[in-house]
């Protein structure tokens, strides 16, 4: 049975971010080659993994490259840095799917790459990326950047642990 995971804003090959974020890499190529370890050592070949924006600033040789290496089925959801590239640029990188726009998953959670408006009225979560070390207050929010995750994929299992609670006794 495969295993559903979230991640968002890699930012492959963006040597500035590693200063922007505080990230903790002598530069870009350590920062890739960590972040794919990180990747593979939770995710398996037959796992989905919902990556949601700013994946890569790198060409598309380059940027394929990384995509073959990592384990799952890919989806990617654009962030503001993916969006200059065609839907059709990311899939011949090789994603397997590629969405121009936030999706509804499960009929509970939005997964976006920038926060979208939420309140705590609304019986839905927003599962999002692109504020990276931020946090939005409440739970309607989860924020996937990988500042967040030690650069590691969250399961959804996990996710849902965050927002649903146990109602056993």
């Amino acid at each position: 049975m495969s295993n559903v995971y979230v991640i968002s804003d890699h930012h492959f090959g963006h040597k500035n971010i590693i200063d922007f974020e505080s990230r903790p890499f002598r530069d870009a190529d350590e920062m890739t080659e960590t972040m794919i370890e990180k990747w593979n050592a939770v995710v398996t070949k037959e796992d989905k993994v919902l990556h949601l924006g700013d994946f890569s600033f790198l060409n598309k040789d380059k940027t394929a490259s990384i995509v073959s290496r990592l384990n799952g089925y890919k989806t990617l959801i654009l962030g503001n840095h993916d969006r200059g590239r065609s839907r059709s640029w990311w899939l011949d990188a090789g994603f397997d799917e590629v969405s121009e726009n936030p999706i509804v998953y499960n009929g509970f959670y939005f997964l976006s790459h920038e926060p979208m408006y939420m309140n705590k009225h609304m019986p839905y979560v927003n599962v999002h990326g692109h504020i990276h070390g931020q946090k939005y207050e409440g739970k309607q929010y989860i924020n996937v950047s990988v500042e967040l995750w030690d650069y590691t994929p969250i399961s959804f299992e996990q996710i849902k642990a965050m927002v649903v609670p146990n109602e056993e006794q």
